[in-house]
């Protein structure tokens, strides 16, 4: 009876102890095979063959001629809500990396792993590269998207209607900017390259609107691209106004939306798709007014993009 009395006591005092001591938090979770990279002579996570008959050496690991996957970060809107956002993203034929949901926690949704290609951007075009889904990681962001009123009373074309933009909180976009600042640093992407929807499928998407604060994550952030306001001042001083409806000018022009990265087909007039394009730069690079029409200030946002970025 005394051995069992001194078993029952010490079983209690483990427990005791076991109760008193605070969880364990897992600060790094290792996935897959651990090599040490011989260049750097530093431990990383890589996914190689594992094999039952033969060894597979790590000892020439890495070659030199590689680079990352990764090159573009693609920002989305949901336009729906967060039930239904986690429902669409999780169980329909469309995902993305990670969802930000429009709430007051702390909480990010990662959906679908950085090493896979996630189904985010559709048909889609940038700077040459088509299907932006096998080197991107997307980042779907809840908010609503826009409400619609036509102008035209029973008229069903879209092309007529009034968008109305929702607001993004700012707590949201905090937490958008952490995320993003976190890929684009690890993965080396180009400023150029942090994209919207929009602007690597103009002729059909709109995420995430010019609500989304392009500016402010460039500013504060360091998060994409930005042009400089003494360039573009310089620019508007140099807007041929007598010129601005000539073949040669809108060819130009849309000369300059391909080389800064856009798809568009260069036709030498003011027509649906061109409109449809500049549209989507304005989100972008001008939110304060999106109408599709090339005037002097958007041109000159253009050119002094280019010239900042693409002046190679």
């Amino acid at each position: 009876m005394k051995n069992l009395s001194c078993i029952a006591l010490l079983i209690t005092f483990i427990l005791s102890s076991c109760a008193s001591q605070p969880p364990k938090i897992v600060k790094e979770i290792v996935r897959d095979t651990v090599i040490i990279n011989r260049t750097t002579d530093r431990y990383e996570s890589a996914r190689v063959a594992k094999l039952d008959k033969f060894k597979i050496s790590t000892s020439l690991y890495p070659a030199k001629g590689q680079d990352e996957r990764i090159r573009y970060l693609v920002l989305h809107y949901t336009a729906l809500d967060n039930e239904k956002s986690i429902q669409v993203l999780t169980q329909q034929e469309v995902s993305s990396h990670y969802l930000v949901p429009n709430d007051f926690t702390d909480s990010i949704y990662v959906l679908v792993d950085e090493t896979k290609r996630s189904w985010h951007a559709g048909a889609s075009y940038w700077k040459n590269v088509n299907n932006i889904n096998f080197s991107s990681i997307g980042i779907e962001i809840v908010n609503l998207g826009y409400s619609t009123t036509n102008p035209v009373s029973g008229n069903p074309d879209m092309a007529t209607a009034q968008r109305t933009f929702y607001d993004f909180p700012e707590f949201q976009i905090k937490k958008v900017a952490e995320l993003s600042k976190d890929i684009i640093d690890r993965y080396k992407i180009d400023p150029v390259n942090v994209l919207a929807h929009s602007d690597i499928a103009p002729q059909r998407k709109h995420d995430p609107g010019p609500k989304f604060p392009w500016k402010e994550l460039y500013t504060k952030y360091q998060i994409g691209a930005w042009y400089e306001d003494s360039q573009k001042n310089i620019y508007l001083g140099q807007f041929p106004y007598l010129e601005k409806d000539s073949t040669s000018f809108i060819l130009s022009y849309q000369q300059d939306l391909e080389k800064y990265g856009y798809e568009i087909q260069k036709t030498g007039i003011w027509d649906t798709q061109t409109q449809k394009v500049i549209t989507a730069f304005q989100y972008h690079f001008r939110p304060e007014r999106y109408d599709g029409i090339m005037d002097a200030e958007t041109w000159a946002i253009l050119k002094a993009l280019i010239l900042k970025y693409r002046n190679n």
